[in-house]
């Protein structure tokens, strides 16, 4: 009887897919979205503002979800990137990454460029998604910079579906972020299994 037990648990919602976008990394290369298929994708902004002010909360970006990221690279994190797009904090591309590449190696434990990388791009365009009537360019002096998606986190999954958006301003929804990606894996872990029977 225990054989035809499942194991049931939540299924992220599919929002759709996101557009190839493209951008430059902090050796200045040209680099596509294409080379992350396969990979779960998390897509934030970054300023040269931070740690001091930040659009999302870089130091629990870190401590909750990056450090996991590094320390399960070899297992089946190992398909796990961040890709910050670097803003000026009211929403427009920065294309000199120098200082925050800087600052990022300075205070980010066994920081890898690999796993979390900054990126020179038009973030708006990348966020330009609407769902049920309803954008995430939102403007208003409420959100940072005046750019509400600046301060909000994607989460993309192996074909580029955003399965989860939510804001990186506030703690409780970083560790939410971090069980959406665990929710995926396990997910993607269910399919293998079937696969493989």
């Amino acid at each position: 009887m225990s054989r035809r037990c499942e194991h049931k648990f939540e299924v992220l919602d599919d929002y759709g897919h996101i557009k190839s976008f493209e951008f430059k990394d902090i050796t200045g290369k040209k680099r596509n979205s294409s080379e992350f298929e396969g990979d779960l994708l998390l897509i934030t902004t970054i300023q040269n503002t931070c740690p001091d002010s930040c659009a999302i909360l870089m130091w629990h970006t870190n401590q909750m979800i990056y450090q996991h990221i590094w320390k399960n690279r070899t297992k089946k994190l190992k398909q796990v990137r961040i890709l910050s797009f670097v803003t000026d904090g009211k929403g427009n591309q920065v294309h000199d990454l120098t200082k925050i590449n800087a600052k990022i190696n300075a205070r980010v434990e066994n920081y890898d460029p690999e796993l979390w990388i900054l990126a020179s791009g038009d973030a708006k365009s990348v966020y330009n998604i609407e769902n049920n009537g309803q954008t995430l360019l939102q403007k208003g002096k409420e959100y940072f910079g005046g750019e509400g998606f600046q301060e909000l986190m994607l989460l993309l999954d192996k074909k580029h579906h955003l399965r989860m958006v939510l804001s990186g301003k506030q703690e409780g929804h970083i560790r939410r972020m971090k069980q959406s990606m665990a929710l995926l894996q396990k997910q993607y872990d269910k399919k293998n299994a079937a696969k493989n029977k």
